[in-house]
């Protein structure tokens, strides 16, 4: 016990750190991620091809190696920026093609009626996909959401590498300092399973909430 007393501002900080990659990076993959949906089921051919290479490249590049071009490349370019926002950018992006899959699983669930329908009353395509066939998508896919979410989580630890504040970076301090590594990991996993629970018990209660009934 005395691993996490003795250290507890370590943990914390640690702890913060992770959480708010986590927070940042979800809220920029789910908006890329329904960004790329809507390109996805898009009438214009441009837009299908720019969603379906995003999906294509993202999805089969080592999240490592998405890491390493995003932190050490752009810099090249005259893009200079902290490097937890770099994180923040890498991992955002890399999750947001598995919600844009997620999304249009959904979106394929949605009867195409609906879609005529809406478009039979004079709707737009933005219309239709944000007011009729997004928000039935989405109450579909909740879970599976989710669970990327969590997986972005603890993907975060890859960022400790890169000189970014995470939880997992936490143990080569206390390694330094001579404490035992078997409770450091423990209570650094203990930290990411507080962070993982706290997002599935958030999708949990929206998936009781919006969900669709089986």
């Amino acid at each position: 016990m005395n691993v996490l007393t003795d250290n507890f501002s370590v943990y914390g900080e640690g702890f913060l750190g992770t959480v708010e990659l986590t927070v940042y990076a979800s809220l920029l993959a789910l908006a890329l991620g329904f960004l790329m949906a809507s390109f996805r089921v898009a009438p214009v051919a441009s837009l299908r091809f720019f969603g379906t290479a995003w999906v294509t490249v993202l999805r089969n590049t080592p999240l490592t190696l998405l890491f390493f071009a995003v932190l050490l490349g752009l810099p090249r370019f005259g893009l200079v920026l902290p490097f937890q926002l770099f994180a923040v950018l890498a991992l955002g992006c890399y999750t947001s093609a598995f919600i844009c899959e997620a999304l249009r699983s959904g979106i394929n669930t949605v009867p195409r009626g609906q879609g005529e329908a809406a478009r039979s009353l004079g709707m737009t395509f933005g219309q239709t996909l944000s007011a009729v066939v997004l928000p039935q998508a989405f109450r579909s896919v909740i879970s599976p959401v989710g669970s990327t979410l969590i997986a972005l989580a603890k993907n975060s630890a890859i960022a400790g590498a890169f000189s970014v504040t995470e939880l997992l970076g936490t143990y080569r301090t206390l390694s330094e300092l001579g404490y035992n590594v078997i409770w450091t990991f423990v209570w650094i996993a203990l930290g990411y399973l507080i962070i993982t629970l706290t997002i599935s018990a958030l999708f949990t209660l929206m998936e009781k909430r919006w969900g669709v009934a089986r």
